[in-house]
């Protein structure tokens, strides 16, 4: 999933990126919009005003090494949103509808361009990179812990929330994804009202247990 790109090129100055950062999130921006193979590190470096000398020595393993740092990037800044939203509302329904609304206002901006760094750069590495598929694996699951904490303490049994919380990061993943490609809204708001639905009836059947 993703949030609104943060694209700060800025080189010195109070607040500017340092380069690997930059590095980073620029591998993570073209990754997402040109997938794994469409990307180079050229470009990549272009995009960072960095040297091809700067990126190789951050990611000495290049550009594998790269989308490795993409990903987890890609994992940390939809973890912070996720977080930010469970937080703000005390249902976890009406938390994931917020959820899917903030996702579709991400994809607006950009024009239906941008959609998830973490899936669009896993996809098109599966079966041929461990480490990049390790780390979305790992994106993956840190979500779905942030989901299943709020569905517990919201009243759900442990077993039921851990399958919802699967159930929630799916259904944003292809919503996000059917969303982008219809370039609109709709598929995104009908996973908010149908999730906010599912959860609802089991903090309902936990409460009647």
């Amino acid at each position: 999933m993703r949030t609104k790109p943060q694209r700060d090129t800025a080189t010195g100055g109070d607040g500017a990126l340092g380069t690997r950062e930059r590095v980073v999130r620029a591998t993570s921006m073209l990754m997402q919009r040109q997938g794994f193979d469409g990307t180079g590190i050229k470009q990549i470096a272009q995009e960072a005003d960095a040297t091809l000398g700067s990126v190789y020595h951050f990611f000495p393993g290049g550009k594998q090494q790269l989308a490795v740092a993409a990903v987890r990037h890609g994992d940390r800044e939809f973890a912070d949103l996720l977080r930010d939203i469970l937080d703000s509302e005390q249902d976890p329904a009406e938390a994931v509808v917020a959820c899917t609304r903030t996702l579709a206002e991400s994809l607006r901006d950009s024009d239906w361009v941008d959609g998830c760094p973490v899936t669009a750069t896993a996809l098109g590495t599966a079966g041929r990179f461990p480490d990049i598929q390790q780390a979305a694996a790992e994106a993956f699951e840190h979500w779905h812990a942030l989901v299943f904490d709020k569905l517990r303490a919201a009243g759900i049994r442990d077993e039921d929330a851990g399958d919802l919380a699967w159930t929630v990061i799916n259904t944003l993943e292809g919503a996000e994804l059917t969303a982008q490609v219809s370039r609109s809204d709709k598929p995104l708001e009908a996973a908010g009202r149908h999730l906010a639905r599912l959860i609802t009836f089991y903090r309902q059947a936990a409460t009647s247990a």
